[in-house]
């Protein structure tokens, strides 16, 4: 099983390599996969029909085909990330965990689902840094959006009494950052930011201030998307969505997402109550 999520997480990485090798990667990983018993075959004619469908999306000359195939991906794709389609047997890795005095207890899934969704959006419609000098310069516009992303949601969610200051390094650090990374915040964000966003702001291109309606159109369905847990969550989702959509817009790269993202779930992991105060 172990072997299963590294394979899948290293295809991620391979992403900014070439094609044969995350695809061949991503390959290993659901045959890793189904010896693991973490996968059946209605997964793999899910992950197959969705791979299809947005590498359509991106290359389809027709604008029509390109279009339906876009909406049928954005489609499969919240179903997969939201574990409607069979197949799936996703594992538990942290399981009612009290990471916090007076902290509701977390679990923690890795979905083989929702990663494998991050990865084929990754590599077929997101926009990527193409090399070391253009990810320097990506990185010295993100981080003053980072900081400011990680104060305000902070901020917000100790006035609102949603979380306290704790600081904490427990066991599970490593496990739960690497896990949250791979298997959640590159879904969401190749999901929100490079599907949603730029196809948005793509359409909108003519529009006046299109570009900045596609940051709060991304960061609104952001926050809706979070809903189950709670008003109050959804709006914290929706201010956070505004820092990550905002990153993204500024350099049209997945990675500043990416990169805001997974430091403010790091900073509220580390240095505040996880997931949040009991009720």
């Amino acid at each position: 099983m172990l072997i299963t999520f590294v394979l899948l997480a290293l295809a991620m990485c391979a992403v900014w390599f070439r094609f044969p090798l995350w695809a061949g990667l991503l390959v290993a990983a659901i045959l890793a996969g189904f010896v693991a018993g973490v996968l059946h075959p209605p997964a793999v004619i899910a992950l197959a029909v969705f791979g299809a469908v947005a590498y359509l999306a991106g290359t389809a000359a027709d604008k029509r085909l390109r279009i339906a195939a876009g909406m049928l991906t954005a489609l499969l794709a919240l179903a997969l990330a939201m574990h409607k389609l069979p197949g799936f047997s996703n594992p538990v890795v942290i399981a009612g965990a009290v990471l916090s005095p007076g902290a509701a207890p977390f679990t923690q899934y890795a979905n083989f689902d929702k990663g494998a969704v991050g990865l084929i959006l990754l590599a077929l419609l997101c926009s990527r840094v193409g090399g070391w000098a253009e990810l320097r310069g990506v990185l010295r516009k993100t981080w003053p959006v980072l900081l400011a992303t990680v104060a305000a949601v902070m901020a917000f969610a100790m006035a609102a009494g949603f979380v306290r200051p704790d600081f904490k390094l427990p066991q599970v650090t490593l496990l739960f950052l690497a896990v949250n990374l791979f298997f959640t915040v590159v879904a969401e964000e190749a999901f929100f930011r490079g599907l949603l966003q730029a196809r948005l702001a793509s359409s909108l291109g003519g529009v006046r201030h299109g570009q900045w309606i596609a940051v709060v159109v991304s960061a609104l369905l952001f926050g809706a998307a979070h809903l189950a847990g709670g008003a109050l969550y959804a709006i914290l989702a929706c201010i956070a969505g505004l820092g990550y959509a905002y990153a993204y817009q500024r350099t049209q790269r997945i990675e500043a997402a990416i990169i805001v993202h997974i430091a403010l779930n790091a900073v509220h992991f580390i240095a505040f109550t996880y997931p949040y105060t009991a009720r």
